[in-house]
């Protein structure tokens, strides 16, 4: 086990991502501790195609196909022993999404799964339900994407419920966000969390990360800032351009325009819910699909 290197694709509604990481030398099996190899973001942006016209566009399909030779090559480079490559919400609604996919596998041969909303909630949970089962208290852990929120209702770091919603910053951003489904969320979130009191939320996702990177006010060492300070962060974004965002607080053209609606999916959550804090580890879907490798690796090894 101490030579096995595993990769990650996620193929996501704004950017495309390839993860690999290996098992350290010497490291008891039982304490496992997987040190990150490569980590590739290509902001693609699938998701602008698919909820405004319903399907992939032929120059962002031979692009995505064109990116996934490259991955494969880098895979080989980096001798690469298991890999799970997985497409969420832009792929999951593309009409032409299934043929990309067949046509992928013949040119590179890498297989790619459409995973539904649940499992991609849940693939994120379990990454790190090792450190959430030391925090004691009520949680949503909420991943934000391109095209869709994942939800997990958390009490003492066991799982209550898994939720997925097509609410998604570049689905806000193209006009996709359909107002019952912001409905749906808010009346789900409103009866699942009546009996639990004091719920904080855990964040997961690039745009999060960035928000808690540039706020004002926040505890490091707890890795968690207010909601007041995310809602300051959001007041001084929002008038501006996304050009004057991308230099005012040097942001890339890919997360100048969608850092807006991600703050305003965490906001109307924390709402909700009543949250003071979001809290900000470094966590992701690629993560999840690598620890779920690495856990099947170690299972079969064992019998």
């Amino acid at each position: 086990m101490d030579n096995q290197c595993y990769a990650a694709i996620d193929i996501g509604s704004n950017a495309v991502r390839l993860l690999i990481k290996k098992v350290k030398d010497g490291e008891n099996l039982v304490n496992k501790r997987l040190s990150k190899v490569l980590l590739l973001r290509v902001p693609l942006r699938l998701g602008f195609d698919v909820f405004s016209l319903g399907e992939v566009s032929e120059v962002k399909a031979v692009r995505l196909r064109r990116l996934m030779k490259a991955f494969r090559q880098l895979m080989k480079i980096y001798e690469v022993t298991d890999y799970r490559a997985c497409a969420t919400s832009a792929m999951r609604d593309a009409k032409n999404g299934k043929n990309i996919i067949k046509k992928i596998l013949k040119d590179t041969g890498i297989n790619i799964e459409v995973i539904d909303g649940q499992e991609e909630a849940r693939m994120i949970y379990n990454n790190h339900i090792e450190c959430l089962e030391d925090r004691t208290g009520n949680y949503v852990y909420v991943d934000v994407g391109g095209g869709s929120t994942e939800i997990n209702l958390l009490t003492n770091g066991e799982l209550v419920q898994s939720l997925s919603y097509n609410i998604g910053t570049v689905r806000i951003l193209s006009g996709a966000a359909k107002q019952e489904t912001w409905q749906q969320m808010r009346d789900d979130l409103t009866r699942l969390t009546a009996k639990f009191q004091g719920i904080n939320i855990i964040g997961s996702g690039g745009n999060i990360n960035k928000l808690y990177r540039l706020a004002d006010a926040k505890d490091k060492d707890l890795e968690r800032m207010p909601i007041s300070s995310l809602k300051n962060l959001y007041d001084k974004l929002k008038p501006l351009t996304p050009e004057q965002r991308m230099n005012a607080y040097n942001l890339k053209a890919d997360r100048a325009d969608v850092i807006v609606p991600a703050a305003e999916i965490f906001l109307t959550i924390a709402d909700i819910v009543k949250a003071e804090y979001i809290h900000v580890p470094v966590i992701g879907l690629a993560d999840g699909i690598i620890d779920s490798l690495y856990a099947k690796n170690l299972e079969n090894s064992s019998k």
